[in-house]
Protein backbone atom coordinates (compact mmCIF):
# COMPACT_ATOMS: atom_id res chain seq x y z
CA UNK A 1 0.00 0.00 0.00
CA UNK A 2 2.96 2.57 0.85
CA UNK A 3 3.43 2.68 -3.61
CA UNK A 4 0.29 3.27 -4.25
CA UNK A 5 -0.22 6.14 -1.88
CA UNK A 6 3.05 7.79 -2.51
CA UNK A 7 0.99 7.54 -6.14
CA UNK A 8 -2.11 8.89 -5.38
CA UNK A 9 -0.91 11.42 -2.56
CA UNK A 10 2.91 12.16 -3.37
CA UNK A 11 2.52 15.20 -4.90
CA UNK A 12 0.12 16.51 -2.16
CA UNK A 13 2.46 15.49 0.41
CA UNK A 14 5.45 17.37 -1.38
CA UNK A 15 3.44 20.52 -1.16
CA UNK A 16 2.49 20.44 2.08
CA UNK A 17 5.93 19.88 3.50
CA UNK A 18 7.09 22.58 1.41
CA UNK A 19 4.32 24.71 3.28
CA UNK A 20 4.79 23.67 6.34
CA UNK A 21 1.28 21.81 6.41
CA UNK A 22 2.30 18.18 6.37
CA UNK A 23 0.98 17.52 9.99
CA UNK A 24 3.28 14.22 10.81
CA UNK A 25 5.95 16.75 10.48
CA UNK A 26 7.51 17.38 14.03
CA UNK A 27 6.33 20.45 15.85
CA UNK A 28 9.56 22.60 15.74
CA UNK A 29 9.87 21.58 11.79
CA UNK A 30 6.45 23.10 10.98
CA UNK A 31 6.24 26.29 12.94
CA UNK A 32 9.36 26.66 11.48
CA UNK A 33 8.18 26.72 7.93
CA UNK A 34 5.31 28.17 8.75
CA UNK A 35 6.62 31.22 9.96
CA UNK A 36 9.64 31.92 7.15
CA UNK A 37 5.96 31.56 4.86
CA UNK A 38 4.43 34.23 7.11
CA UNK A 39 7.68 36.19 6.91
CA UNK A 40 7.49 35.71 3.10
CA UNK A 41 4.24 37.04 2.41
CA UNK A 42 5.19 39.88 4.64
CA UNK A 43 7.18 40.84 2.40
CA UNK A 44 4.87 41.54 -0.33
CA UNK A 45 2.27 42.67 2.57
CA UNK A 46 4.06 45.60 4.05
CA UNK A 47 4.53 47.07 0.09
CA UNK A 48 0.50 46.73 0.04
CA UNK A 49 -0.29 48.07 2.95
CA UNK A 50 2.44 51.17 1.93
CA UNK A 51 0.32 51.48 -1.14
CA UNK A 52 -2.76 51.87 0.54
CA UNK A 53 -1.07 55.17 2.06
CA UNK A 54 0.29 56.53 -1.35
CA UNK A 55 -3.80 56.81 -2.41
CA UNK A 56 -4.58 59.09 0.09
CA UNK A 57 -8.19 59.95 -0.66
CA UNK A 58 -8.26 58.05 -3.78
CA UNK A 59 -10.67 55.36 -4.22
CA UNK A 60 -9.62 53.84 -7.56
CA UNK A 61 -6.22 53.67 -6.02
CA UNK A 62 -7.52 51.98 -2.36
CA UNK A 63 -9.77 49.30 -4.49
CA UNK A 64 -6.91 48.33 -6.76
CA UNK A 65 -4.68 47.78 -4.16
CA UNK A 66 -7.38 45.67 -2.15
CA UNK A 67 -7.32 43.10 -4.49
CA UNK A 68 -3.89 42.04 -3.94
CA UNK A 69 -4.26 42.60 0.05
CA UNK A 70 -7.42 40.28 -0.02
CA UNK A 71 -5.72 37.45 -1.79
CA UNK A 72 -2.96 37.31 0.55
CA UNK A 73 -5.33 37.10 3.41
CA UNK A 74 -7.32 34.15 2.40
CA UNK A 75 -3.42 32.42 1.92
CA UNK A 76 -3.02 33.19 5.56
CA UNK A 77 -6.55 31.73 6.53
CA UNK A 78 -5.87 28.70 4.56
CA UNK A 79 -2.25 27.89 6.22
CA UNK A 80 -2.98 29.21 9.68
CA UNK A 81 -6.62 27.32 10.01
CA UNK A 82 -4.26 24.37 9.18
CA UNK A 83 -2.31 24.92 11.76
CA UNK A 84 -4.89 25.78 14.82
CA UNK A 85 -6.47 22.55 13.44
CA UNK A 86 -3.65 20.20 13.47
CA UNK A 87 -5.51 17.22 15.35
CA UNK A 88 -7.87 16.96 13.20
CA UNK A 89 -5.68 17.35 9.92
CA UNK A 90 -3.66 14.71 11.45
CA UNK A 91 -6.61 12.53 12.16
CA UNK A 92 -8.10 13.24 8.42
CA UNK A 93 -4.51 11.90 6.77
CA UNK A 94 -4.94 8.94 8.90
CA UNK A 95 -7.84 7.70 7.80
CA UNK A 96 -6.15 8.20 4.06
CA UNK A 97 -3.54 5.51 5.47
CA UNK A 98 -5.77 3.27 8.00
CA UNK A 99 -8.98 2.87 5.47
CA UNK A 100 -7.26 1.20 2.53
CA UNK A 101 -6.70 -1.59 4.95
CA UNK A 102 -10.05 -2.14 6.07
CA UNK A 103 -11.08 -2.97 2.59
CA UNK A 104 -12.88 -6.46 2.25
CA UNK A 105 -13.39 -7.22 -1.57
CA UNK A 106 -11.53 -6.36 -4.93
CA UNK A 107 -14.89 -4.44 -5.84
CA UNK A 108 -14.66 -2.23 -2.88
CA UNK A 109 -10.72 -1.86 -3.66
CA UNK A 110 -11.55 -0.26 -6.94
CA UNK A 111 -13.99 2.20 -5.77
CA UNK A 112 -11.72 3.48 -3.44
CA UNK A 113 -9.24 3.88 -6.61
CA UNK A 114 -11.03 5.28 -8.90
CA UNK A 115 -11.69 8.06 -5.95
CA UNK A 116 -7.88 8.36 -5.15
CA UNK A 117 -7.30 9.48 -8.99
CA UNK A 118 -9.47 11.81 -9.11
CA UNK A 119 -7.52 13.16 -6.41
CA UNK A 120 -3.87 12.49 -7.89
CA UNK A 121 -5.55 14.38 -11.35
CA UNK A 122 -6.66 17.12 -9.15
CA UNK A 123 -3.24 17.73 -7.35
CA UNK A 124 -1.22 17.04 -11.08
CA UNK A 125 -3.66 20.15 -13.31
CA UNK A 126 -4.82 22.24 -10.06
CA UNK A 127 -1.29 23.51 -9.22
CA UNK A 128 0.36 23.68 -12.56
CA UNK A 129 -3.13 26.01 -13.26
CA UNK A 130 -2.42 27.91 -9.73
CA UNK A 131 1.50 28.67 -10.43
CA UNK A 132 0.98 29.14 -14.21
CA UNK A 133 -1.62 31.56 -13.61
CA UNK A 134 0.69 33.47 -11.03
CA UNK A 135 3.62 33.63 -13.58
CA UNK A 136 1.53 35.08 -16.33
CA UNK A 137 -0.50 37.55 -14.18
CA UNK A 138 2.79 39.04 -13.14
CA UNK A 139 4.57 38.82 -16.16
CA UNK A 140 1.91 41.00 -18.15
CA UNK A 141 3.88 43.95 -15.93
CA UNK A 142 7.39 43.39 -18.49
CA UNK A 143 5.28 43.83 -21.77
CA UNK A 144 5.82 47.74 -21.31
CA UNK A 145 9.54 47.75 -20.81
CA UNK A 146 9.98 45.09 -23.87
CA UNK A 147 8.07 47.58 -26.09
CA UNK A 148 9.77 50.27 -25.15
CA UNK A 149 12.93 48.17 -26.42
CA UNK A 150 10.64 46.80 -29.83
CA UNK A 151 9.05 49.69 -30.53
CA UNK A 152 10.28 52.93 -28.47
CA UNK A 153 8.27 55.78 -28.04
CA UNK A 154 9.59 59.84 -27.03
CA UNK A 155 9.27 58.39 -23.57
CA UNK A 156 9.14 55.27 -21.74
CA UNK A 157 6.10 53.67 -21.19
CA UNK A 158 4.43 53.85 -17.38
CA UNK A 159 5.93 51.41 -15.12
CA UNK A 160 2.86 48.51 -14.42
CA UNK A 161 4.43 46.52 -11.20
CA UNK A 162 3.60 42.94 -10.86
CA UNK A 163 1.15 43.89 -7.90
CA UNK A 164 -0.06 47.00 -6.78
CA UNK A 165 2.83 47.62 -4.34
CA UNK A 166 5.18 50.60 -2.71
CA UNK A 167 8.85 49.37 -2.11
CA UNK A 168 10.37 52.79 -1.09
CA UNK A 169 12.51 52.98 -3.75
CA UNK A 170 12.28 53.91 -7.52
CA UNK A 171 9.98 51.58 -9.39
CA UNK A 172 11.40 52.13 -12.80
CA UNK A 173 15.36 51.69 -11.94
CA UNK A 174 14.29 48.44 -9.41
CA UNK A 175 11.85 47.17 -11.50
CA UNK A 176 13.02 43.93 -12.13
CA UNK A 177 14.74 43.64 -8.67
CA UNK A 178 10.89 44.03 -7.66
CA UNK A 179 9.50 41.79 -10.50
CA UNK A 180 11.85 38.88 -9.07
CA UNK A 181 10.53 39.63 -5.47
CA UNK A 182 6.91 39.28 -6.51
CA UNK A 183 7.13 36.13 -8.55
CA UNK A 184 8.92 34.27 -5.89
CA UNK A 185 6.62 35.43 -2.99
CA UNK A 186 3.84 35.03 -4.92
CA UNK A 187 4.75 31.84 -5.81
CA UNK A 188 4.82 30.93 -1.94
CA UNK A 189 1.91 32.60 -1.47
CA UNK A 190 0.23 30.28 -4.06
CA UNK A 191 1.93 27.16 -2.46
CA UNK A 192 0.20 27.70 0.38
CA UNK A 193 -3.14 28.21 -1.06
CA UNK A 194 -2.31 24.73 -3.48
CA UNK A 195 -1.33 22.96 -0.73
CA UNK A 196 -4.73 24.08 1.54
CA UNK A 197 -6.94 22.88 -1.29
CA UNK A 198 -5.56 19.81 -2.68
CA UNK A 199 -5.40 18.54 0.90
CA UNK A 200 -9.17 19.30 1.67
CA UNK A 201 -10.13 17.65 -1.90
CA UNK A 202 -7.96 14.32 -0.78
CA UNK A 203 -10.09 14.38 2.35
CA UNK A 204 -13.28 14.61 0.57
CA UNK A 205 -12.75 12.49 -2.31
CA UNK A 206 -11.75 9.82 0.41
CA UNK A 207 -14.68 10.81 2.36
CA UNK A 208 -16.94 10.56 -0.92
CA UNK A 209 -15.29 6.74 -1.70
CA UNK A 210 -15.73 5.58 2.04
CA UNK A 211 -19.39 6.53 1.37
CA UNK A 212 -19.35 4.65 -1.98
CA UNK A 213 -18.14 1.78 -0.02
CA UNK A 214 -20.77 1.93 2.48
CA UNK A 215 -23.68 1.55 -0.10
CA UNK A 216 -21.91 -1.19 -1.96
CA UNK A 217 -21.66 -3.31 1.31
CA UNK A 218 -25.05 -2.34 1.90
CA UNK A 219 -26.40 -3.67 -1.61
CA UNK A 220 -24.02 -6.63 -0.77
CA UNK A 221 -26.76 -7.43 2.21
CA UNK A 222 -28.73 -8.57 -0.26
CA UNK A 223 -26.29 -10.38 -2.69
CA UNK A 224 -25.65 -13.62 -3.38
CA UNK A 225 -28.08 -14.79 -0.41
CA UNK A 226 -28.00 -18.42 -1.92
CA UNK A 227 -24.65 -19.04 -1.46
CA UNK A 228 -24.24 -17.15 1.48
CA UNK A 229 -26.97 -19.52 2.68
CA UNK A 230 -24.86 -22.45 1.19
CA UNK A 231 -21.23 -21.57 3.34
CA UNK A 232 -23.20 -20.78 6.11
CA UNK A 233 -24.85 -24.17 6.16
CA UNK A 234 -28.14 -22.48 6.81
CA UNK A 235 -27.49 -20.17 9.20
CA UNK A 236 -28.50 -17.25 7.76
CA UNK A 237 -29.23 -14.91 10.74
CA UNK A 238 -25.40 -15.33 11.47
CA UNK A 239 -24.32 -14.27 7.86
CA UNK A 240 -26.53 -11.12 8.12
CA UNK A 241 -25.38 -10.05 11.16
CA UNK A 242 -21.95 -9.89 10.32
CA UNK A 243 -22.27 -7.99 7.49
CA UNK A 244 -24.72 -6.01 9.26
CA UNK A 245 -22.07 -5.21 12.13
CA UNK A 246 -19.22 -4.66 9.53
CA UNK A 247 -22.08 -2.38 7.40
CA UNK A 248 -23.14 0.01 10.64
CA UNK A 249 -19.29 0.25 11.78
CA UNK A 250 -17.98 1.86 8.48
CA UNK A 251 -21.36 3.85 8.03
CA UNK A 252 -20.89 5.31 11.41
CA UNK A 253 -16.80 5.88 10.90
CA UNK A 254 -17.72 7.66 7.78
CA UNK A 255 -20.32 9.86 9.47
CA UNK A 256 -18.11 10.65 11.63
CA UNK A 257 -15.45 11.83 9.89
CA UNK A 258 -17.58 13.89 7.58
CA UNK A 259 -18.70 15.34 10.63
CA UNK A 260 -15.42 16.26 11.80
CA UNK A 261 -14.27 17.56 8.60
CA UNK A 262 -17.53 19.69 8.26
CA UNK A 263 -16.90 21.46 11.57
CA UNK A 264 -13.59 22.03 11.47
CA UNK A 265 -13.69 23.75 8.03
CA UNK A 266 -17.07 25.62 8.54
CA UNK A 267 -15.56 28.60 9.87
CA UNK A 268 -12.25 28.88 7.70
CA UNK A 269 -14.24 28.38 4.21
CA UNK A 270 -16.80 31.56 5.67
CA UNK A 271 -13.83 33.87 6.29
CA UNK A 272 -12.53 32.90 2.80
CA UNK A 273 -15.79 33.30 1.38
CA UNK A 274 -16.17 36.32 2.59
CA UNK A 275 -12.56 37.91 1.57
CA UNK A 276 -13.20 36.61 -2.07
CA UNK A 277 -16.32 38.43 -2.38
CA UNK A 278 -14.74 41.45 -1.68
CA UNK A 279 -11.90 40.61 -3.73
CA UNK A 280 -14.04 40.01 -6.69
CA UNK A 281 -16.33 43.35 -6.17
CA UNK A 282 -13.24 45.48 -6.04
CA UNK A 283 -11.77 43.85 -9.18
CA UNK A 284 -14.91 44.29 -11.14
CA UNK A 285 -14.94 47.40 -10.24
CA UNK A 286 -11.78 48.17 -11.53
CA UNK A 287 -12.82 46.29 -14.76
CA UNK A 288 -15.88 48.96 -14.81
CA UNK A 289 -13.58 52.05 -14.57
CA UNK A 290 -12.94 53.34 -18.10
CA UNK A 291 -9.15 54.93 -16.81
CA UNK A 292 -7.95 51.48 -16.49
CA UNK A 293 -5.49 50.80 -19.50
CA UNK A 294 -5.71 47.23 -21.86
CA UNK A 295 -2.57 45.60 -19.77
CA UNK A 296 -4.67 46.49 -16.37
CA UNK A 297 -7.70 45.04 -17.95
CA UNK A 298 -6.54 41.76 -19.15
CA UNK A 299 -4.91 41.14 -15.48
CA UNK A 300 -8.25 42.19 -13.67
CA UNK A 301 -10.16 39.71 -16.19
CA UNK A 302 -7.63 36.65 -15.36
CA UNK A 303 -7.57 37.29 -11.81
CA UNK A 304 -11.61 36.99 -11.69
CA UNK A 305 -11.49 34.38 -13.62
CA UNK A 306 -9.07 32.67 -11.63
CA UNK A 307 -11.15 33.66 -8.19
CA UNK A 308 -14.10 31.83 -10.13
CA UNK A 309 -12.15 28.45 -10.90
CA UNK A 310 -11.13 28.61 -6.94
CA UNK A 311 -14.72 28.69 -5.97
CA UNK A 312 -15.84 26.38 -8.17
CA UNK A 313 -13.21 23.44 -7.11
CA UNK A 314 -14.16 23.99 -3.88
CA UNK A 315 -17.92 24.27 -3.86
CA UNK A 316 -17.87 21.06 -6.74
CA UNK A 317 -15.88 18.81 -4.21
CA UNK A 318 -18.58 20.51 -1.35
CA UNK A 319 -21.82 19.74 -3.48
CA UNK A 320 -20.38 16.09 -4.46
CA UNK A 321 -19.52 15.09 -0.63
CA UNK A 322 -23.38 16.11 -0.40
CA UNK A 323 -24.51 14.44 -3.05
CA UNK A 324 -22.74 10.92 -1.73
CA UNK A 325 -24.23 11.24 1.78
CA UNK A 326 -27.76 11.80 0.17
CA UNK A 327 -27.27 8.96 -2.15
CA UNK A 328 -26.91 6.61 0.74
CA UNK A 329 -30.34 7.48 2.45
CA UNK A 330 -31.38 6.63 -1.27
CA UNK A 331 -30.29 3.41 -1.49
CA UNK A 332 -31.64 2.45 2.08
Amino acid sequence: MEASWSHYYGIIQNLSLLTGMWPYLKPRTRLLRVVLLTTIVLTIFVPQIAHQFTCKQDLQCIFESMTSCLLTSVGMVKVWSFQLNIRQIKSFTEHLFVDWKELETPQEYEIMRSYAENCRRFSLLYPVYCFSAVYIFMSVSIVPPILDIVSPLNESRPVLLPYPGYYFVDSRKYFFYIFGHSIFSWEMVMAGIVAHDCMFVSYVEHLCSMFAVVGSRFEDLFRNSDDAVEDAKGNLDDVYRKKIALFVHTHRKTLKFAQTLESTFTVPFAVQLLIIIGTMSCTLLQITQQEAGMLELIRYILYVIGQLFHLFCLSFEGQKLIDHSLRMRDKM
